[in-house]
């Protein structure tokens, strides 16, 4: 059996948290921007806090499993 709770939740995760594509936090402009599609530095490093932060609870915390066959 195959454990695929890691994956599922990383990719899902990345492609949320992707500064620019739904949001971006902090914006060029504003506190928070949706679907600007541009980004900064400091963006990139606030998503990817937020997404170690996500990922930890997720997969450590709560411990996601996904298991085929």
């Amino acid at each position: 059996m195959s454990d695929w709770g890691p994956v599922v939740i990383a990719v899902v995760l990345f492609v949320l948290l992707s500064p620019g594509l739904l949001f971006q936090l902090p914006g060029r402009s504003r506190v928070v921007e949706f679907g600007n599609m541009q980004t900064s530095a400091l963006s990139i490093l606030v998503h990817t806090i937020i997404f170690f932060g996500l990922i930890t609870i997720f997969l450590i915390a709560i411990g996601v499993h996904i298991y085929t066959g």
